[in-house]
């Protein structure tokens, strides 16, 4: 494996907390040099290098300039970011094709929650395998290593996940001043951001109350169900890689073709997102779309919390794109998707009309979603996590290899040198957990 001698890193926006200064850290070891761009206050907070670390102060608009002048002074080789769709990072992502820079991209684990998703270049509707299908996935997967394992039950470390949030804003908004111009990719301004993590923990022990009365009832009912996978409408993949502009759009074309094609004894349950913050009343909205499409009482809100309990016994499963989707194909579901998402094959997601799939969900072929889940395993799958401390070791003992590789994850597979199955073989490794 290369060294990283004559390699310069630099490192953008990265998962709040402190994974991106210890991949910085470990960057530095190989003799590679690792810089850092911040821009904002929780930026800063997380990275411990100053000597290393550059302050973009202005305005995003100067951004594309004020990168490539970064670039030539600093004579970057590789760009580090985590997502691909924040203008920042889409900003970098297209200068680095024109340089014919590296860019590696994190994102959270198409088989969360113990593992992380490493690509080149761009990940989710952006990535390579969005252009694979599953027979040439097949055909390389005679040099598979691994056995598979069994899907996780759970979030994994969505306490630390939401104490970093929590830590990241807080700096936004009390040290700010060297960044007037910042603005977030989202659309909630940061002191809105903040107001919204605070209610959620105050409101966190009603919502474990609600939760639990909800799926007991759903469990107890002996009625069959079909289970609405949601997603942060901030996320990148709903906003970048879905026919919908909002939510509530979404939850109408669901609530409308469930009273239109599903049998009248059929439930329909929304699960909400582990980090949904209420910025939307969806309990609300969707309480109010049963009630117009007269089938209030089939209709159930479920707010966060585990997945594998409602999946365990649903008819079938609805998303946009979510992750969550591949859960469900693990477990032999039938499954409708409707954005861009890199488990859209024909052989596991419908094609029918969604009043037609709740009326006979078609059931995905088992054996091809194996196959896929294992190519997912040999290359873009990481095991570890960017917030827990065990989970960050578990990671950066192999990711650092993998981007000093000249090959991406799925070159390196193909051509027998895979980086991203060392420590992963070891079924019983519990670092995670």
């Amino acid at each position: 494996m290369a060294d990283g001698f004559g390699r310069n890193f630099l490192l953008l926006q990265g998962p709040h907390g402190p994974f991106f200064r210890q991949l910085g850290q470990l960057l530095e070891q190989t003799g590679a040099a690792a810089w850092r761009v911040g821009f904002n206050g929780g930026d800063a907070f997380f990275w411990d290098n100053k000597a290393r670390f550059i302050a973009h102060t202005e305005s995003l608009e100067t951004w594309p300039a004020a990168l490539r002048k970064i670039i030539a002074e600093k004579s970057i080789t590789d760009i580090v970011l985590y997502g691909d769709t924040r203008p920042v990072h889409a900003e970098a992502i297209k200068l680095a094709r024109a340089l014919d820079l590296r860019v590696h991209v994190f994102e959270e684990g198409y088989l969360r929650p113990y593992w992380v998703n490493y690509e080149r270049g761009g990940a989710n509707g952006n990535s390579r395998l969005m252009g694979m299908t599953v027979a040439q996935m097949q055909k390389v997967l005679r040099k598979a290593r691994i056995d598979l394992t069994e899907a996780p039950a759970h979030w994994g470390d969505i306490r630390q996940h939401a104490f970093y949030n929590f830590v990241y804003h807080l700096h936004i908004l009390l040290n700010n001043r060297a960044y007037p111009n910042f603005k977030s990719h989202r659309a909630d301004t940061v002191a809105q951001e903040f107001r919204t993590y605070v209610r959620r923990v105050l409101c966190h022990p009603i919502e474990i109350l609600k939760r639990q009365i909800t799926t007991r009832r759903i469990k107890n009912s002996g009625q069959a169900y079909h289970l609405v996978l949601m997603q942060l409408e901030h996320d990148s993949a709903f906003l970048m890689h879905s026919p919908f502009a909002s939510m509530p759009e979404f939850l109408q074309y669901v609530v409308k073709a469930f009273a239109a094609g599903a049998p009248r004894h059929h439930r329909l349950v929304f699960k909400a997102h582990p980090l949904e913050s209420g910025r939307r009343a969806l309990a609300r909205d969707i309480s109010a779309l049963a009630a117009r499409y007269k089938i209030a009482d089939r209709v159930d809100y479920v707010p966060g919390g585990k997945l594998a309990q409602l999946l365990d016994h649903a008819r079938s499963a609805v998303t946009v794109n979510s992750t969550a989707g591949q859960q469900a194909l693990w477990r032999g579901l039938p499954l409708k998707a409707f954005g861009k998402a890199v488990y859209d094959k024909p052989q596991f997601v419908s094609d029918l009309p969604l009043e037609a799939f709740f009326a006979k969900p078609p059931y995905p072929d088992n054996a091809s979603y194996l196959d896929y889940r294992r190519y997912l395993l040999e290359t873009s799958q990481i095991h570890g996590g960017f917030y827990s401390t065990r989970g960050r070791r578990q990671l950066l003992r192999q990711v650092i290899d993998m981007l000093l590789s000249e090959l991406d994850p799925f070159d390196s597979f193909e051509y027998g040198n895979s980086a991203s199955v060392s420590g992963r073989t070891n079924k019983n490794n519990r670092e995670v957990n």
